[in-house]
């Protein structure tokens, strides 16, 4: 039996990693954080049917059965105060995304989290979000590919511009290859950048289409799990809770 994938979402503070999952699951849990920025580890559950229906033909140009119940999230703190929950989060994980500002590019957190990832071998792609605030963008709910060739020409070489400076800070800071999700050759060897907008949507249907793909394909074999042996998982945080007094939070990936 396949357990869904857990999936971390790490990267510098107010660099969007709140906002697009709020996105996705279409829930507001970033309006309620003080500062908007997320103070404790969340997980949230996106089932395969959500998958299916965000995604829809895009899914099916990959030619895949999926197998995968879903994507189980991790939203980590991107505040310097949270290193320790970063850690925990970003050990766990199956596969990670990082989230950069296209904008602002690489920051401590962002350089920390890929470190993270890094050192615990998980495999991971690049949110280059809020590519709505590039000067000149014109906000289009079609494919993010399609939005990107029918704007002005000028607005294409600057994401361009702003890709390569990623993919350059990637390889001289990591020694590592990444490209733009439709041109990644080999996504073993090779780190997927897929351009998005928290804010307008756009990107986060091939964002989803990019990691279930990952997922299925690369970590279908370690996803298996035995629900009739003894629980395993791994603590996300201990905390007071008014009412109820001290709480665990915890991440179950085997057993019952």
């Amino acid at each position: 039996m396949l357990r869904s994938p857990i999936c971390s979402v790490l990267g510098h503070v107010d660099h969007g990693k709140s906002s697009i999952l709020d996105s996705i699951r279409g829930t507001c849990v970033v309006k309620g954080e003080a500062g908007l920025i997320t103070q404790a580890i969340g997980a949230s559950i996106i089932p395969l049917g959500t998958i299916k229906a965000k995604c829809g033909k895009l899914l099916e140009t990959m030619n895949m059965t999926f197998t995968i119940p879903g994507l189980l999230f991790i939203d980590t703190p991107g505040h310097a105060a949270f290193t320790s929950l970063r850690k925990r989060g970003g050990a766990l994980a199956d596969i990670a995304i990082v989230v950069i500002d296209i904008n602002e590019g690489f920051k401590p957190q962002t350089i920390e989290a890929i470190e993270i990832l890094k050192n615990n071998k998980t495999p991971f792609i690049i949110a280059a979000n809020k590519i709505d605030l590039i000067p000149g963008w014109k906000i289009s709910q079609k494919s993010i590919l399609q939005n990107i060739m029918e704007q002005s020409p000028d607005v294409i070489t600057k994401i361009d511009m702003k890709l390569y400076e990623i993919v350059g800070q990637i390889h001289e800071k990591f020694s590592m290859n990444s490209e733009r999700f439709d041109r990644v050759d080999d996504f073993t060897k090779q780190i997927a950048i897929v351009p998005c907008s928290a804010k307008t949507g756009e990107g986060l249907q091939e964002l989803i289409m990019v990691i279930a793909g990952l997922a299925q394909r690369f970590l279908e074999k370690a996803l298996d799990f035995n629900i009739d042996g003894p629980a395993k998982g791994s603590i996300m945080e201990v905390k007071e809770d008014k009412g109820l007094g001290k709480t665990i939070d915890v991440i179950i990936y085997d057993g019952l």
